[in-house]
């Protein structure tokens, strides 16, 4: 087999494949013997079918099969052994049925096309602006308030106050506002409600302010907008019995529950932070203000993304790019991309196209290569924030490290983690490579900019 490019021009070039008997005819005849072993042909006793029989038989098909298998594994195996950067699939230039029966040699044709070079450019000189969030003293009040009530106590109290439990006997009321009795009617001796959760705010208003002993009248279906489930947990009855229950309830408070904030000691402290990380009052809102601040730089680091792909797509982003081979591609290889609808389908995709090449371009540059330790590192950070997402900010270092690799490990997650670490790994080298314009903006300011990106 003898195969030669001839480049076109700087992105597109033609791979022609000459193929001679000699080639392929080995590789046919052992494929028409494993068809004599594994099947059974009238006649022949298995595994004992002559060769001329096979020819006859499953010849044609074979000897096209071979061929062409051996034709474009050669195709990538020159496209790889000469390292050439070729965007899609090699596409073939004429499609047709080979002539078995009068020939034994062929050509083949495929074009190629080939991702344009770039020279980028990515040093101090470089200036790109970084958005700093401001963390105001208004961020760590809110976000201690919220540390005080989680690992807050649970006590009795003397009135409903907005973030109480309430506990008590409700019984079903008549639309005259009279206990509802027979057997039909719902009463709930040990019944225990959070108004705070209460879809309705009409209807958790009505217990504001009640003391032990109070009467509420409520509608249970309109606070919690007739979720069957919710109704049902409620009223400690089946969802069916209150699949149209619209009626009033009237609950007698026995007992009221508030949570009053942690008091500021050791074991708060290590509630929130771990053993041993802060040991006062001054180090616990500096810890506050730091973990906000690591929260707020992945919403900077993100802009920074956009920013720089902005800045690079603007600087590089005039590329000759093999149109015409790669709309060939397109139509030959996408499923539902035909001759009609391809230069739309084209040009959607360029700007990404034109992105993923000075990306690569730009990590060429730097030598970012993506490895395992990578990987678990950034694996590590998504495991930390699941925690964080559910109040557990003092996990420790095995146990994060352990959900990592769970993560990793899992099929549906592995290609996305490696694609973000590689990803997370090219925009840090980009960010210590470049000289960043920094600026420290309020959020509201953020956002602002966010949507001019």
């Amino acid at each position: 087999m003898n195969i030669t490019m001839q480049k076109q021009d700087a992105v597109n070039a033609r791979i022609t494949v000459s193929v001679e008997e000699n080639d392929y005819k080995e590789k046919v005849v052992k494929e028409l013997k494993a068809i004599g072993k594994r099947h059974q042909i009238p006649g022949f006793r298995k595994g004992h079918v002559t060769i001329t029989e096979l020819q006859r038989r499953f010849g044609r098909d074979v000897t096209s099969d071979v061929i062409n298998r051996e034709v474009y594994e050669g195709v990538m195996k020159y496209i790889d052994d000469n390292k050439l950067n070729v965007l899609g699939q090699p596409v073939p230039v004429e499609v047709k049925e080979l002539d078995l029966k009068n020939n034994k040699d062929f050509t083949f044709e495929y074009d190629l096309a080939l991702a344009p070079e770039l020279d980028v450019k990515v040093d101090k000189s470089e200036q790109i602006p970084y958005y700093k969030i401001e963390v105001t003293d208004e961020m760590v009040a809110e976000q201690d308030k919220a540390f005080r009530k989680r690992f807050g106590a649970q006590v009795p109290g003397e009135t409903v106050e907005p973030d109480a439990l309430v506990k008590g006997s409700l019984i079903e009321l008549n639309e005259d506002g009279t206990p509802k009795e027979g057997d039909d009617a719902i009463a709930v001796a040990n019944g225990i409600l959070g108004p705070m959760f209460f879809k309705s705010k009409e209807e958790a208003e009505l217990f504001a302010g009640k003391k032990v002993g109070d009467k509420v009248v409520f509608n249970p279906w309109k606070s919690c907008e007739g979720d069957p489930a919710e109704l049902s947990s409620m009223l400690q009855v089946d969802k069916a019995r209150v699949a149209d229950l619209h009626n009033n309830f009237e609950m007698t408070i026995s007992e009221i529950i508030v949570v009053r904030p942690a008091e500021y000691n050791e074991e708060f402290y290590t509630q929130v932070f771990g053993k041993d990380k802060v040991h006062n009052e001054e180090e616990y809102r500096e810890a506050i203000r730091q973990m906000i601040s690591n929260e707020l730089s992945n919403n900077s680091n993100s802009v920074f993304r956009l920013s720089a792909r902005n800045f690079f797509t603007e600087k590089y982003g005039e590329m000759d790019l093999p149109a015409a081979t790669l709309k060939k591609w397109l139509v030959n290889y996408r499923e539902g991309i035909n001759a009609e609808n391809v230069d739309e389908e084209y040009d959607k995709m360029v700007p990404d196209l034109k992105w993923q090449l000075i990306k690569e371009a730009i990590a060429g540059k730097l030598n970012v290569n993506i490895e395992d330790q990578d990987v678990l590192n950034f694996a590590k950070i998504i495991a930390a924030q699941q925690f964080a997402q559910y109040g557990m900010t003092n996990v420790d270092d095995e146990t994060i490290t352990n959900y990592a690799k769970n993560l990793i490990n899992d099929k549906n997650y592995r290609t996305r983690i490696v694609e973000q670490a590689y990803d997370n790994k090219l925009f840090s080298e980009i960010r210590n490579a470049v000289t960043l314009d920094e600026e420290e903006v309020s959020i509201e300011k953020f956002r602002e900019i966010v949507t001019t990106l």
